[in-house]
């Protein structure tokens, strides 16, 4: 059964991890919810690993709502998000709001998201005022890369790091269901989702926070320019359990003919079932997967006002 924000907020509460992955097409989306993911964000990451852009700046809303249907038609019964491009909402109120009801109608997605904090404001408020639930997306934000100088590290420093927990809270006020942290210490990150009531999502923003996100072609090793130090490629600590599971068989094209599990599908629900199962234990990401701070750099956060222990 399709979860909902009620239900995430319960898992919050609870502290049982939220497991979302993106997807942008329809067999990557049937994987992700045969695997039992709880989310699907259709990313316009999907600019760059699924339609070969350089950045997610050249995608398109209308290349987005493509992926966004497809990703949909592949998992009927998980919550889906569309990420708004850059160009569908910086404009005005009503852009975001007639783009953000694209997805809701034209894709049947469960809630949007948008990048940024106090500047976008006023488009979260109209997108929620519609009717339609917001994610917010802070730390990292790659539509806005040029304003850090490129991919860079987010809340290090004491100012970064008061800067993004003030522009959490006003999202949080602004009335968004959920925020997402990328590429931030786990000290950082923790602090965030500690302080706020909604869920606080981490993509590289380490173990404590309420949930993890990861890019599917990061976790399938389907992307090759480059992979985050966040990112884990499941594949190879799960192709001896498939290859195990092949070798049950003794006539394979045959089972490929009856059950279509000779091949991707299954070896990428194998990758996807295992990354589910170590979000849920708190094993990913883990020390290997995190951003670290030095002693100077936590003691000069520890000493900002915003700073609860």
């Amino acid at each position: 059964m399709k979860k909902t924000i009620r239900n995430f907020k319960s898992m919050k509460r609870k502290g049982e991890p939220i497991c979302w992955v993106t997807a942008y097409d329809y067999p990557l989306a049937l994987c992700a919810e045969r695997a039992g993911v709880d989310m699907i964000l259709v990313g316009d990451s999907g600019g760059m690993v699924q339609l070969g852009y350089e950045t997610t700046n050249s995608v398109s809303m209308e290349e987005m709502l493509v992926m966004a249907k497809a990703a949909r038609r592949g998992a009927p019964n998980t919550f889906l998000i569309g990420d708004l491009p850059q160009g569908s909402y910086e404009v005005s109120d009503a852009d975001a709001v007639i783009n953000a009801l694209r997805y809701i109608k034209e894709a049947s997605c469960d809630a949007v998201k948008l990048e940024g904090g106090k500047r976008i404001l006023p488009r979260v408020r109209a997108i929620v005022d519609a009717g339609i639930l917001v994610i917010g997306h802070l730390g990292l934000t790659p539509q806005s890369t040029q304003s850090f100088g490129g991919y860079r590290v987010q809340g290090k420093t004491r100012l970064s790091f008061e800067n993004i927990l003030k522009d959490a809270f006003a999202l949080q006020k602004a009335g968004v269901c959920a925020i997402l942290l990328e590429a931030m210490p786990d000290e950082s990150a923790h602090q965030i989702a500690k302080q706020l009531s909604v869920p606080v999502l981490g993509i590289g923003a380490g173990t404590h926070v309420d949930g993890q996100l990861l890019i599917i072609h990061d976790l399938l090793g389907l992307y090759d320019p480059f992979r985050p130090k966040f990112a884990k490629c499941y594949i190879g600590e799960v192709i001896e359990n498939y290859n195990s599971f092949l070798s049950q068989h003794e006539n394979i094209r045959q089972m490929g003919v009856e059950t279509r599990k000779d091949g991707l599908l299954t070896l990428v629900q194998y990758a996807l079932e295992k990354y589910v199962a170590e979000v849920k234990s708190l094993q990913f990401p883990g020390e290997d997967y995190e951003y670290t701070l030095t002693e100077s750099s936590l003691d000069s956060l520890k000493r900002s006002e915003m700073w609860q222990e």
